[in-house]
């Protein structure tokens, strides 16, 4: 078995993922430069050397994207092993900080509630995240509650460099062209920009950007974000009968007419929503920013227009110019690009069976670099890299979790080489 050869003098997967979640590279949507901060150039850098020193060529960095090769060590005259690339991205939500990540180890998991700050009472507790249980005897890593992990993705850039670090310690492996791409500001929506598929070189592909064990997904929501602007009229309130206007209340008015069935803390499986991202307002100025997401693509349409007849019907009532709307589509759902290429889907299945993984397929309630990839020409479906609660500070990761990606990533590879 494949983990059961991952002893011996490399750095382990667990001591590569604890080693890059001490850089903050949280990305930021009010940026215009690529990458959205620099602390995630610094990240890039050091995994652009790291792919250097472990044999890879073709190493770039470039337009956010650090990108190598793995050549292939069978001859192939015909052509006939695809190139498979592996991609993860450095960014961290700005939902939270990253920086200062002071991570905490429990070897041996008890199954019972984890302790992540004494002095703040802040606890992992098995009642609010049940699954916790499933890894009783394992070893966990989390924050100390002052930050998110990291684990997305880090911890998919940890498997895929332990995988490429273990291959070219074991040359007698055979494979096809492996290709690696780490990019930045996927959690803004932005880390397909400007990625150059041809010049990348591979057939097919997977992000490594999953959460538990077994995930397997190739379908995702439909995205878009809307933002709002209200503009109000503030008057002294003792004399503001008939001539103010609130901004804030018709912010907060915009919201109830949206359907609270359709917020994410009431929806699941293929269920849409409409998410109350952010809002901020005075008497004068409001702002809101909404998360508009459908797996099923005329629902998806539907649930934009429904916002938009709510602002029209807004700004009747309170003047043609009360509120603005922007609304810009994030990504499609990438179904429709990997069912023409199943292939990709049934390989990692069987690579997941291979390694003792039941496969757990179900569509993402999120989106990933793949789904950009997709619709750009690179069928590239989702894998788990075992991380649980991501953006927030009760983020975790098995260290068994990460080590069975390493070996479904392998499988993959192998199976491919067949």
């Amino acid at each position: 078995m494949f983990l059961l050869r991952f002893l011996g003098n490399m750095e382990s997967v667990k001591e590569k993922f604890l080693r890059y979640i001490a850089y903050d590279t949280r990305s930021d949507e009010s940026s215009a430069t690529r990458p959205s901060t620099p602390k995630q150039s610094v990240l890039l850098n050091l995994l652009a050397e790291e792919l250097k020193a472990l044999g890879l060529t073709d190493v770039a960095l470039e337009n956010g994207n650090v990108t190598a090769t793995f050549p292939s060590n069978i001859d192939d005259p015909d052509g006939r092993i695809p190139a498979i690339g592996f991609f993860a991205h450095v960014d961290t939500s700005p939902e939270m900080s990253g920086e200062g990540v002071n991570p905490r180890v429990t070897e041996n998991y008890d199954g019972g509630d984890i302790v992540l700050n004494e002095e703040k009472n802040i606890v992992l507790r098995v009642d609010d995240f049940p699954e916790l249980k499933d890894y009783a005897g394992q070893t966990i890593v989390t924050t100390d509650g002052n930050t998110l992990l990291g684990a997305d993705d880090k911890a998919g850039i940890a498997e895929i460099v332990y995988t490429m670090q273990y291959l070219a310690a074991h040359p007698e492996i055979p494979h096809g062209t492996l290709k690696v791409a780490f990019t930045a500001d996927e959690e803004i929506g932005r880390g397909a920009d400007g990625f150059d598929i041809p010049k990348f070189g591979a057939d097919y592909a997977y992000t490594f950007d999953g959460g538990a064990v077994g995930e397997l997904e190739y379908e995702n929501f439909n995205a878009a974000t809307a933002q709002i602007t209200v503009k109000g009229r503030n008057i002294h309130p003792g004399y503001a009968k008939n001539k103010m206007i609130n901004a804030s209340l018709i912010a907060m008015e915009l919201n109830s007419m949206l359907p609270p069935v359709q917020r994410p803390e009431h929806t699941e499986g293929y269920e849409g929503f409409f998410h109350l991202l952010k809002i901020t307002g005075e008497v004068e100025r409001a702002e809101a920013t909404y998360l508009i997401r459908d797996h099923d693509g005329d629902e998806f349409e539907r649930k934009k227009t429904m916002l938009a007849n709510c602002v029209n019907l807004l700004n009747s009532r309170y003047g043609d110019d009360t509120l603005h709307l922007e609304l810009r589509d994030s990504y499609r759902n990438m179904k429709e690009k990997i069912l023409p290429h199943f292939r990709v889907v049934e390989t990692a299945r069987k690579a997941m069976e291979k390694a003792g993984v039941t496969p757990i397929v179900k569509p993402i309630r999120g989106g990933t670099d793949g789904a950009r990839l997709s619709f750009m020409g690179l069928p590239c479906p989702n894998v788990f890299a075992g991380g649980h609660n991501f953006h927030g500070r009760y983020e975790f990761v098995p260290v068994e979790s990460m080590e069975k990606a390493c070996a479904v990533m392998l499988n993959i590879i192998e199976l491919y080489a067949e």
